[in-house]
């Protein structure tokens, strides 16, 4: 069975950090871009930051441009979301999603989703 994993996520106070990690069972995340997103309370889903299979190309939301850095390690096949300088605002269900050979640029629907982290800042 294909699945992502999404783990780290938690209590923070404003201005802490969190870094989210993206797993894959059943298969490796090499080659697939990924995405996180996330999805507050009564709030549509918003993309957060993607990273493509080979690294070269990323992108983030301009809420969080500056804040949030995406990356990946291949040794670990694993995809991480460092957080900084959180906000209540940032307070949502973070999602990563998978997509093959998609290079963070234009838009596509991708194939595999996690269930999602709870992050939560607040004082």
């Amino acid at each position: 069975q294909l699945q992502l994993v999404e783990s780290g996520g938690g209590l923070v106070q404003p201005g802490g950090s969190l870094r989210l990690s993206c797993a894959a069972s059943g298969f490796t995340l090499d080659y697939y871009a990924i995405g996180w997103f996330r999805q507050a309370p009564g709030k549509e889903r918003e993309g957060v930051s993607c990273i493509s299979g080979s690294g070269r190309y990323t992108n983030y939301a301009d809420s969080v441009k500056g804040r949030f850095t995406i990356s990946r390690d291949y040794a670990k096949d694993t995809v991480y979301l460092q957080m900084n300088s959180l906000k209540p605002e940032d307070t949502a269900v973070y999602y990563c999603a998978a997509e093959i050979g998609y290079t963070c640029s234009g838009y596509v629907e991708y194939d595999y989703w996690g269930q999602g982290t709870q992050v939560t800042v607040s004082s």
